[in-house]
């Protein structure tokens, strides 16, 4: 990475982004990364008294809790919790799954695999870091790439289609 010049990486999707600790680009994503920063500082009043934290601020603080993320027990949930939508959480095959429309879509480097109905009694693993949970329930839109769309489809029963 260059120091100083934004982050050279790239991802499916900002909901993957968001799950590995990033947010969205200050410098193509402006509008995006306002409408974050603004809902993040309000979901977050412990972390923060900015409206509006500057992204060297924000950075600091999601690198700290991708850091700490090794050295912290496992946030657990269970599949059928109400986890909002954008938030990853992986089963104990260390399978990872985008949680969206009260399903799960396991993620795959080229896109989202049909749903998993969220009722199995197991526990999952909630990989996104816990301050941008906060701003997913808060409200903030996330951008899911267009195979959770067509996985949640391919999921649903051709009876239910039909009536």
């Amino acid at each position: 990475m260059m120091p100083g010049r934004y982050t050279e990486l790239f991802f499916l999707d900002e909901a993957t982004a968001l799950a590995a600790g990033h947010r969205p680009c200050a410098e193509c994503q402006r509008s995006r990364f306002n409408q974050f920063r603004e809902i993040w500082a309000t979901a977050n009043p412990d972390l923060t008294t900015a409206a509006r934290p500057a992204a060297t601020a924000l950075d600091a603080l999601l690198h700290a809790e991708r850091a700490l993320s090794g050295n912290q027990p496992l946030r657990l949930c269970r599949w059928d919790s109400d986890i909002p939508d954008g938030t990853f959480v992986a089963d104990s095959d260390h399978n990872a799954y985008l949680a969206l429309r009260r399903q799960l879509l396991k993620w795959t480097p080229d896109g989202y695999e049909p749903a998993r109905i969220r009722t199995m009694a197991a526990h999952a693993i909630v990989l996104t870091p816990a301050s941008i949970v906060q701003t997913l329930s808060a409200g903030y839109p996330v951008d899911i790439h267009w195979s959770a769309l067509q996985a949640i489809e391919q999921a649903i029963p051709r009876e239910r289609i039909a009536n």
